[in-house]
């Protein structure tokens, strides 16, 4: 889907003199567009970042010098650095519904993002770079990573697509530029002062090129080592040709960063080098930060030492000089990680490998996944526009993926629908075989952030701050309406969208050119074909493995005055609802996530009895009943009490235009 200028900024004038033009690019944090500067007579990229609609004047302020100080920050190292994108201006402004923004003013960049870059080598099947030909291109990223870090700044986002390509990438007058600098520490300072809620400190990072500790607090903290993590693996790919994280789901992306017996490395990728050159990437990419290089001076010096001295390298191959010394005093910056922290056992949330993600540092899963509507999207800045014209027209384009990107393919199958085990409710026997043809479905709920995205833009109707139901009291609403994910857009913008009926899930997937899962659908991707009680096995629901009542609901409850009965006594992290992806332990076979607990997800079935006389015979890709007084959900909820909720057999039926803080969706398509 293209972005959506949800701020109404296009055709507006800034400051009397950014005429805003077009979209270039959109995430969770900010939008992106191309403006024309009228005095300079010159695009430029006019950054304009969210901000919750019920900000005080003090947090207003408080955020807006956040901002200029990292405006200023930028402005000085791209001073020092012309690696580093540069800073033009700063401010603030009103939108056409009255919404306060601010804004950073950036150069416009005509070009192409490494990982664009490396798409097209790849399609043109140009040879992979060495590891002296890949230091090279990268030096300049090097130098501005090292001088940021002597400021106190680490990135935490370094990728090919936050690298930006000027000129020809092979030859002798490329221009490199990094691009998102010092945006995670705005959010985090901001998260700090309190201005997007309470919800606990953020970082930023893409799971593709995530250091371990950004998967799991429990291994440490971020610092320059986890730039030095990231910076080795764009270098692999750049020697490789290929991700230097194998894996396409939550699971394997996760163990390839925190695994310690598995490790990238050029040996791996049969890019064989010599034992010196390897043990600088060994050290580089090891799980334990305290064993990593502290900066990345100490990497890059490193690594051209064992480069220089490997009798494989070419003697015409030229290296970068080393870096410079310091032109200003270290900031407080730690000279190597600090000791991990104590385990916890809140988990944080994951968005697709290609978009950087907005995640709390206590994760405790190692994962990436879902529908990435919640972070700012993969280029980071405005130049989105431009990647067109750099990527040569002649470059076949790779074909399609089966399903789209934040889906799970769910092949052809056959399996049972519903169970015959002693133990189960009638609605869901008898057990009868089912022929479902392939399918994609969403890999998470869909999130709050992609339902406000489509509310605004009118294709989905905007009335998703309150519950409705039968009979529902005053002290209902007083009670569970602030439950509601759209009441919180900054600080629950990743968790489920709730709150909707069953016309708004149906209209918001018909935007998105998708529909709503048959029953049999969304009960086969839960489960697989084997015949499983739960979503990852036969074990018993755990707070490992969804989010379902433990200790901590019944904290809510009993400060709210809700009666509530626990599923277990172990505390998942999220009184309520978490942030979709966030229980990748509770996976399904096919790589779905939050498939029981969380929410309660609308599929498109109209609610029937099962038809015991025809169990015999194995229906065909069914869709449920013509007709109905109530429609199907599935999967249980947050504060699901007992196991049997979260059976993906187990079956509910509400009124369709109920709306609930416990209901939810997601979306499923033909490949």
């Amino acid at each position: 889907m293209d972005a959506v200028d949800t701020l109404g900024l296009v055709g507006t004038t800034i400051a009397d003199k950014y005429v805003v033009e077009a979209v270039a690019d959109a995430g969770g944090t900010a939008i992106v567009y191309r403006a024309f500067h009228q005095l300079w007579k010159r695009p430029v990229a006019l950054k304009v970042f969210r901000t919750p609609a019920n900000i005080g004047e003090d947090a207003r302020a408080a955020l807006l010098e956040r901002f200029v100080l990292e405006g200023r920050l930028l402005a000085e190292l791209s001073e020092r650095s012309p690696a580093v994108l540069q800073a033009r201006d700063i401010g603030t402004t009103t939108t056409p519904t009255g919404e306060w923004v601010a804004y950073m003013v950036l150069e416009w960049l005509e070009g192409a993002t490494l990982e664009h870059v490396l798409e097209a080598e790849a399609a043109k099947a140009l040879p992979t770079r060495t590891v002296a030909q890949a230091m090279s291109l990268l030096d300049p990223i090097a130098h501005a990573l090292e001088l940021a870090h002597r400021r106190g700044i680490v990135h935490r986002d370094v990728k090919p697509a936050n690298i930006f390509v000027v000129g020809d990438a092979r030859g002798p007058d490329v221009v490199l530029k990094l691009l998102d600098f010092g945006i995670a520490k705005v959010v985090e300072d901001a998260q700090a002062a309190g201005a997007f809620g309470k919800t606990g400190v953020f970082t930023a990072f893409t799971p593709a090129y995530g250091a371990p500790e950004q998967f799991s607090r429990a291994i440490g903290t971020t610092g320059p080592w986890t730039d030095v993590f990231a910076l080795a693996l764009v270098l692999l790919e750049l020697v490789s040709g290929r991700a230097p994280l194998p894996g396409d789901t939550i699971e394997e992306l996760g163990a390839a960063s925190t695994r310690g017996d598995v490790r990238p490395s050029l040996a791996r990728m049969k890019k064989t080098r010599s034992a010196e050159v390897e043990a600088v990437f060994a050290r580089a990419v090891t799980v334990e930060t305290a064993a990593r290089f502290a900066s990345v001076d100490a990497f890059w010096s490193e690594l051209r030492r064992a480069v220089l001295a490997d009798t494989a390298v070419d003697a015409a191959q030229t290296l970068p000089a080393p870096l410079p010394p310091p032109d200003v005093p270290p900031a407080a910056m730690p000279s190597a990680p600090p000791p991990s922290p104590p385990r916890t056992s809140a988990r944080g949330r994951w968005a697709a490998a290609a978009l950087v993600v907005f995640v709390p540092v206590t994760a405790a899963a190692a994962a990436l996944g879902a529908r990435a509507m919640t972070g700012p999207s993969k280029a980071g800045v405005a130049h989105a526009a431009a990647v067109v014209t750099v990527v040569s027209s002649s470059v076949a384009a790779a074909p399609p993926p089966s399903c789209p990107e934040g889906t799970v393919m769910v092949p052809a199958s056959s399996f049972f629908m519903g169970s015959d085990e002693r133990d189960v409710e009638k609605e869901e026997r008898p057990a009868h075989k089912v022929r479902l043809d392939a399918y994609c479905i969403d890999r998470t709920e869909v999130t709050a952030a992609a339902y406000a995205t489509c509310a605004a833009s009118g294709a989905c109707k905007g009335e998703w701050n309150a519950n409705d139901w039968a009979e529902i009291s005053k002290s209902d609403h007083a009670t569970f309406d602030v439950l509601c994910n759209a009441r919180a857009p900054a600080s629950r913008s990743s968790h489920p969208a709730n709150c909707v009926s069953w016309k708004q899930a149906h209209d918001f997937c018909e935007a998105e050119g998708a529909r709503l899962p048959t029953e049999a659908e969304w009960e086969l991707a839960a489960r697989g074909t084997d015949g499983r009680r739960y979503p990852w096995g036969d074990a018993e629901p755990t707070s490992a493995r969804l989010n379902a009542c433990g200790a901590e609901c019944l904290a809510w409850g009993k400060k709210h005055g809700v009666e509530l009965s626990a599923m277990h006594r172990d505390d998942d992290g999220w009184p309520t609802t978490a942030p979709v992806g966030s229980f990748p332990a509770g996976a399904s076979p096919f790589g779905a996530l939050d498939m029981t607990g969380n929410v309660w997800e609308w599929v498109s079935d109209h609610y029937a009895a099962y038809d015991a006389a025809g169990a015999a015979t194995a229906a065909q890709d069914p869709q449920g009943p013509a007709a109905g007084t109530t429609r199907v959900i599935r999967g249980g909820s947050w504060n699901g009490s007992t196991p049997s909720w979260v059976r993906p057999s187990y079956r509910f039926h509400v009124a369709a235009d109920a709306r609930s803080y416990g209901f939810g969706f997601r979306c499923a398509k033909s490949p």
